[in-house]
This record gives structure tokens, C-alpha cells and sequence, in this order.
């Protein structure tokens, strides 16, 4: 390698970012600070379209690529949308250059010769457990994971320190990813809404909300933790109606 192809690809080992841009995606500028941050536990609250989940796959690739070793797993609702994130990462690998050496590549998972391994889970606790080690965990459309498959995988980053991405648009005002949006847990929280991102314009919000009615396109675009429709109660007023302090009715403390 010549002296200037080791120093391009050491710009890119060091700058996620830059990283991104040799794959042709010049990131917005918060999808770079969420490239470039140093922070272990990430929730990126964001519109659709806005770039969520191409951003993250970026962050899969650059860790399998100069990370040797890394175990990365991609977890979502269903087995077909964690293989749509991983389509998106395996179409970045093709872009790499120079191109990283396969020695396993099907469907579901990779594994690159350097011995990092990308992971499409499904989405099933039972069907999960088994891993262990990973470098990072990337959680798509976490508003609508159950909260048992959550569960199940946080006890994988438990030996390695790893990294873990939450990435969703709302589900309304429940589970664990407005649990932890909410929480006084130390995530680094990044909200981006669909007037934040520029490849969305307002001709076409203006129509989306006309379609699809205000609570949908505040839970889709603006990116807001409403109910739903078939809530008999408002979360607002569940949660006013709870008095710790009150004993259980069946004598429990």
C-alpha cells in the first residue's frame, strides 16, 4: 500500500465520518456527531427518512472493517426488517476500498477475514440467546422490539463493554425505548424530525399530514411520543391516576 492510500485509510479508521463520505453518503451533521461520538449508549429518535438507519449501518461497517474481531448484531421487530439493515450494511461493504476479504457471507450473517461477523438476529428472545461478546449492538425500530428481546440482549455486551444503538421512530408512550428516552439513565438522546432533515421538503409534510391525519404524522415526523388512537386512556392521565404510595389490594407491600 503507498503512502498516501495508508494515510487515507488511516483518516478513515480515525474519523467515522470521513469513513462515510469514501462510501459516497456525506452525512448530515448529526449523523456525523453520532458517527464521531465516543458515547457507549446512543438513542437517535428519528423522522422516517431521515437517515437512521443508513447512518447506523455506516457505524456496523466501520466497526467490522477496523475493529478486528467485532461482533456486531443487528436486532429489529422481525427477522425481515433486521435483514433489511443488513442489506444496507452488506451494500457498504461493496463500496470498501480496498474491498474486505469474506470468508462467510449469506444471508444472515457475515464474517470478514479479519474476524468481525455481522449478525441479523430475529426477532425472538427465545430464538437470541447464544451470544456473547459484542462489540455493538444496533437495535432498529426499538419503539416496536419487545421488551423481552431487549432484555435478552443487553447481557451480551456484558463481557466486552460494547456499544449499543437504540434507533426508532415513536410507538407511542410505552416500552423500553420512551422508557429509556425518558429515563435519567446517561444515553446521549438525538432527536431529529423530519424538518430537520433536508431531503425532506414541506410540500411533501404538507401532504403527508393531510393523508395521514395529525396523531400519525406528529408520531412519524415531528417525532412525538403520542398515543395511539385505541388507547381508552391518554398516558398522561394513566400516569396521573398511580399513587405509589398506595398498598396493593391484595395485601402486598
Amino acid at each position: 500500500m503507498l503512502a498516501s492510500d495508508l494515510a487515507h485509510d488511516l483518516a478513515r479508521a480515525l474519523d467515522p465520518a470521513a469513513f462515510a463520505e469514501s462510501l459516497g453518503i456525506v452525512p448530515d451533521a448529526w449523523q456525523a456527531g453520532v458517527l464521531r461520538s465516543p458515547t457507549k449508549r446512543t438513542l437517535l429518535l428519528c423522522s422516517r427518512q431521515s437517515g437512521k438507519s443508513t447512518i447506523s449501518a455506516v457505524a456496523a461497517v466501520h466497526r467490522a472493517v477496523y475493529r478486528p474481531n467485532s461482533l456486531i448484531l443487528l436486532v429489529s421487530p422481525s427477522l425481515r426488517q433486521s435483514s433489511e439493515l443488513f442489506r444496507k450494511v452488506t451494500t457498504l461493504l461493496r463500496v470498501v476500498a480496498p474491498a474486505p476479504a469474506r470468508i462467510e457471507d449469506n444471508r444472515l450473517s457475515l464474517e470478514l477475514a479479519n474476524g468481525s461477523r455481522v449478525v441479523s438476529l430475529p426477532g425472538s428472545e427465545a430464538t437470541v440467546r447464544g451470544f456473547s461478546g459484542a462489540s455493538l449492538i444496533i437495535e432498529d425500530e426499538a419503539a416496536r422490539v419487545d421488551d423481552g428481546l431487549y432484555q435478552a440482549v443487553r447481557p451480551m455486551l456484558a463481557t466486552s463493554d460494547g456499544d449499543l444503538i437504540l434507533l426508532s421512530t415513536p410507538f407511542g408512550a410505552r416500552g423500553h425505548f420512551h422508557d429509556a428516552w425518558t429515563s435519567d439513565e446517561p444515553w446521549e438522546r438525538v432527536r431529529v424530525t423530519a424538518r430537520d432533515c433536508p431531503r425532506i421538503s414541506e410540500s411533501f409534510l404538507a401532504g403527508e399530514r393531510a393523508a395521514m391525519g395529525d396523531l400519525a404524522f406528529r408520531s412519524e415526523y415531528d417525532v412525538e411520543f403520542v398515543d395511539t388512537e385505541d388507547n381508552v386512556f391518554s398516558s398522561e392521565h394513566v400516569a396521573a391516576a398511580i399513587d405509589p404510595g398506595l398498598a396493593p389490594l391484595w395485601g402486598g407491600t
